[in-house]
């Protein structure tokens, strides 16, 4: 279970052991507060992570593959592709129709800053695209849909 999905279990579960708890109205007056305060925290914590999902960029070049993240604190990890040894993604069945799927990307050595890639758009171009970069021949990519278009020298 993610985060979210917990939290909201959590909220529900409290919602429904108050509800049977009493009929005083002190007793729901208190109940109603928490439970307002409670699925106000998790609206916000939804919305915190849509729009930190929302402006997340992933960049692929024939060297190397970049993340961007965060508002407040930006991040960016890099992984050359020299080191990729493996790629996976996968789907759930809310991912396959809502359209995101996360990424594994194993490589020799230590943990890399891009190992697992959680809530990704279209996880299947950006497999092909790095798979025809990590372990198709080179200069022969087919996946230029992904990459950046070349600049031509004048």
């Amino acid at each position: 279970m993610t985060q979210t999905t917990l939290f909201i279990a959590v909220v529900v579960g409290f919602e429904l052991l108050m509800n049977r708890a009493g009929n005083s109205p002190a007793v729901e007056v208190v109940v109603d507060n928490l439970t307002f305060y409670l699925v106000l925290v998790a609206v916000l914590r939804f919305t915190a992570l849509t729009i930190l999902w929302w402006i997340e960029r992933i960049v692929i070049t024939d060297k190397r593959v970049m993340i961007a993240q965060g508002i407040i604190v930006h991040n960016v990890g890099m992984m050359p592709l020299g080191k990729v040894t493996d790629l996976t993604f996968q789907r759930t069945l809310s991912g396959r129709m809502l359209g995101y799927g996360t990424m594994v990307v194993e490589s020799a050595g230590q943990i890399q800053a891009l190992n697992r890639i959680d809530y990704m758009p279209r996880p299947e171009e950006i497999y092909e695209a790095l798979s025809e970069l990590v372990f198709g021949e080179k200069g022969k990519t087919r996946a230029t849909g992904m990459l950046a278009k070349p600049r031509w020298r004048r």
